[in-house]
């Protein structure tokens, strides 16, 4: 059943704001008690009526799935129930979770099988904010096209004095002439472009998504890209934001160089900003045409709209961030460090591979072993004529700067590389266990453009 796509909840200080697609969003269950995910076929109006609802993919039948919410500290348990005709699992790309509840199918544990339900429990290491999908090889591509992502929070104590928090998932659809997803979405075989949909989304519907809050408000809003293929570059009219969290981990507040900041597959931003003080004036958040992985011609469209309404708030102190996470390193020993050079080349008619070698179903040796607590300094070397957006998986990186020793002032797991060009990125290997180093596209994962590492 469709709802309003205002829908507020108490949360602290500020008023919470998730636009489910049915009542009764639900957020994660009491510490120690499992939350239950079924994946399932469902449907939603995408095309405009008189079309018939799309059919779909969705957790506990809706898309983006249900909000998951708890405290740094308490346990995320969850009972995930494969009710799809295929294999599939859930991951958690950016949380840092233990390697038993990676859900990286084929590497970390087995695939959950049609009919069968598998418990996850872990304590997450960080506050932060970050997605739930599937991680199930050569299918994922089409799972996550279909519908099947979520968010989840993970709360800091105390968080910051705000009037409205915002959580909104972008993504986007492709349909066919009827109205229904087009069969080739996720197919491996279009992997030079990926899986660009016309229809862009802002939790779940076609954008733009209207939201609204006191003229002078602050405003904190949560924002990640769930598409499979597309780059985003989002830029914003109407007021100047601070980025202060990105890719799940806090940064030092920054103001996007020239209001625009690129958002790729997976990735995350947490920005913060005051609503102007008028009542009736408003602030875009705008998907930038002209982007290469998108579709070709599109023009600049709106995804999110802040509409200043109601009487005006005092002003508050300046916005000073979010607490740095202290089980982060405030130093890198790049002198020490491991160094691995990642080539990626191939493309269009021929498999990925990094380093020559394509890997889709984690078989073959790691890219390397290092011992646990050691410094790696990675050089990714984008050979392919088209930008790339590489994952690091159970542990956050600092990108280097190309010209000096320095770094930027925030972590990430996701590297956007353009094409012809090298980055370099440093992290501490302190996770046990073998993880990704992998496109975040799943279409060119599945293509070979993926490898391993273990962390001893």
């Amino acid at each position: 059943m469709a709802v309003s796509r205002r829908v507020f909840l108490g949360c602290g200080l500020a008023a919470s704001l998730w636009t489910p697609r049915r009542a009764g969003a639900v957020e994660a269950a009491p510490a120690g008690v499992p939350r239950r995910l079924d994946a399932a076929p469902a449907s939603l109006q995408l095309a405009p009526p008189p079309a018939p609802p799309t059919r779909i993919l969705a957790y506990d039948g809706v898309s983006p799935g249900p909000l998951l919410r708890l405290r740094k500290g308490e346990t995320l348990a969850l009972t995930l129930a494969n009710r799809l005709g295929e294999p599939t699992s859930l991951s958690f790309h950016g949380l840092r979770a233990v390697n038993a509840a990676a859900g990286i199918a084929g590497l970390t544990q087995p695939p959950v099988a049609p009919g069968a339900e598998a418990d996850i429990r872990f304590v997450p290491p960080d506050a932060g904010f970050n997605l739930y999908l599937p991680d199930c090889g050569a299918a994922t591509a089409g799972q996550i096209a279909g519908g099947l992502y979520g968010p989840v929070v993970i709360e800091e104590a105390p968080a910051p004095a705000t009037d409205l928090e915002a959580v909104v998932v972008l993504s986007d659809w492709r349909l066919d002439a009827d109205g229904q997803l087009d069969r080739a979405a996720g197919d491996p075989a279009g992997r030079a472009d990926g899986r660009a949909g016309a229809l862009v989304a802002a939790n779940g519907p076609p954008a733009p998504l209207t939201l609204s809050a006191a003229p002078g408000a602050r405003v904190r809003l949560r924002l990640a890209n769930a598409a499979t293929a597309r780059v985003m570059l989002i830029g914003v009219d109407g007021l100047t934001p601070l980025i202060v969290a990105v890719d799940g981990q806090p940064s030092e507040p920054f103001a996007p160089l020239r209001n625009v900041f690129p958002l790729g597959p997976g990735g995350r931003y947490e920005l913060m900003f005051d609503l102007p003080g008028e009542a009736g004036a408003t602030a875009r958040f705008l998907l930038r045409g002209g982007d290469a992985a998108a579709i070709a011609g599109e023009t600049d469209r709106p995804l999110i709209v802040f509409e200043a309404r109601g009487e005006a708030r005092p002003a508050r102190p300046p916005i000073a961030g979010l607490p740095a996470n202290p089980s982060l390193p405030k130093e890198i020993a790049l002198e020490r460090a491991k160094r691995v050079d990642l080539a990626l080349a191939g493309g269009g008619a021929q498999n990925y591979t990094i380093n020559g070698t394509p890997l889709c179903d984690w078989g073959g040796q790691p890219l390397f072993v290092v011992p646990r607590g050691a410094p790696v300094t990675l050089g990714f070397v984008n050979r392919t004529p088209i930008v790339q957006a590489m994952r690091l998986d159970g542990h956050v990186a600092r990108q280097l700067h190309a010209l000096d020793d320095g770094w930027d002032p925030y972590w990430r797991d996701v590297v956007i590389l353009p094409p012809g060009r090298t980055v370099h990125a440093a992290f501490v290997a302190d996770n046990p266990g073998k993880w990704p180093i992998a496109s975040a596209i799943p279409e060119r994962r599945a293509a070979g453009l993926c490898g391993w590492f273990q962390v001893q």
